[in-house]
């Protein structure tokens, strides 16, 4: 399976802010939608940067309480790690794991298409291992 099937799944719906606004902004953003990483874009297709619940948090250790007047700019992460709707669920689960990354832009062909998170690809796999243990059990049960 690859990338396509979660957002097939979970939608391409895309929470993007722009480098412009403020971290105060794009950290109400977070907590209303209840996400841990937002897309900084200009135009919400092409990808900027990422800023993140860690980014702030980390800002706000460095600047204190002037963090909140900041722009997106000065604390997103830039040089993101991306992967393609064509990528497996394994390649991308594997590049998360050894970067350390909770959270995965999905790009085709310099377009961004969605994201993914850690709690997509787990979800993703769980209905995976659910659905092949009921077929076990299905089998089972009709070779009694």
């Amino acid at each position: 399976m690859n990338v396509s099937s979660i957002l097939k799944t979970k939608g391409s719906d895309i929470m993007t802010v722009r480098p412009t606004e403020t971290v105060q902004n794009a950290a109400m953003r977070l907590r209303l939608k209840g996400v841990g990483a937002l897309i900084v874009s200009n135009d919400g297709v092409t990808l900027n940067g990422i800023i993140t619940e860690r980014a702030i948090s980390d800002g706000v250790a460095v600047h204190g309480g002037a963090v909140g007047g900041m722009h997106v700019s000065d604390l997103m992460i830039t040089g993101v790690f991306t992967c393609a709707p064509s990528d497996s669920i394994a390649d991308a689960a594997r590049l998360m794991t050894n970067k350390r990354l909770r959270h995965l832009p999905v790009m085709d062909g310099g377009r961004l298409v969605g994201i993914v998170s850690v709690g997509d690809i787990l979800k993703y796999r769980l209905d995976e291992v659910l659905l092949e243990a009921h077929v076990l059990q299905d089998v089972a049960i009709a070779h009694r």
